[in-house]
């Protein structure tokens, strides 16, 4: 773990913590001084608000955190299509002539190879992009070099689909892991009212002289528990919470079994 990325998941938890518990200490100091100010503040009816304020904190809640679960589970589904198209890909190659078709299948093994060593090491997820790019340069390269030879032939319009296939889907996978995040609007309106609630609540606790000793930090660690399970949720790049990568895995001991076999197969003479 890099050190960037230690300071990363550290801040996913230490900001929600101290948005809960800072926000409830200040609003405690807040009730003592005005109860002495005002001693029939004593009689306010702050529990509905309260409770209406932690409505609101519980929707904002429920609602990131399902943005969040459908990104993870879109991201799943990615994998398993992706697996799919690479598996098609590496077969149809096997119908293109030399070197395109065997330099496909070798591209496709090293390309499978880029996504499980990113699955063990996160801090490798910009080599896997730019080596992931180079790859798929290299095939649609094939597709336009096959267009020229025959446009006409339906091989090679299956192989360009396989390939148009994994390039979609490598698409898609960068866009879902590093782009589309819960809005910033959300994150924004969500911190606003949990501040808001917690100092409502510190001010119930300063004036009713109700408050518990280490409440207040209980009350932090269980909010910051459910942002830092919607944060590792929302960045699959801190490899907090990982997909299950079998999948992938499984495909590329297939592909190097394969790879293995061809190269152990004697060369077939054809006579006319």
């Amino acid at each position: 773990m890099t050190p960037s990325s230690f300071l990363q998941i550290a801040a996913m938890f230490l900001v929600p913590l101290a948005v809960v518990i800072i926000p409830v200490l200040f609003g405690q100091r807040v009730g003592i001084w005005y109860t002495k100010k005002n001693p029939d503040v004593l009689h306010a009816p702050l529990g509905s608000v309260i409770t209406a304020a932690f409505g609101f904190v519980a929707f904002l809640l429920a609602f990131t955190f399902q943005i969040a679960a459908d990104c993870y589970a879109t991201r799943k589904e990615l994998l398993y299509e992706e697996v799919q198209d690479i598996r098609t890909a590496y077969l149809r190659s096997g119908l293109i002539p030399e070197p395109y078709g065997p330099n496909t299948k070798k591209h496709l093994v090293e390309y499978v190879d880029l996504r499980v060593e990113l699955a063990k090491d996160q801090s490798k997820l910009d080599q896997a992009i730019s080596g992931s790019q180079v790859i798929i340069d290299s095939l649609w390269s094939y597709t336009e070099a096959l267009a020229v030879i025959d446009r006409s032939s339906e091989v090679y319009s299956l192989y360009t689909t396989s390939i148009n296939d994994i390039v979609d889907a490598y698409n898609k996978r960068i866009t879902m892991a590093l782009i589309y995040r819960i809005p910033s609007a959300v994150m924004l309106v969500l911190t606003i009212i949990v501040i808001l609630t917690m100092f409502i609540l510190g001010c119930e606790f300063g004036i009713s002289g109700k408050g518990i000793p280490g409440l207040n930090l209980l009350l932090a660690v269980l909010f910051a528990i459910v942002m830092f399970l919607i944060f590792a949720l929302d960045r699959p790049e801190t490899g907090l919470v990982k997909l299950n990568q079998q999948p992938m895995v499984t495909l590329l001991q297939e592909l190097h079994k394969k790879q293995l076999n061809i190269s152990h197969y004697p060369v077939v003479q054809v006579k006319d």
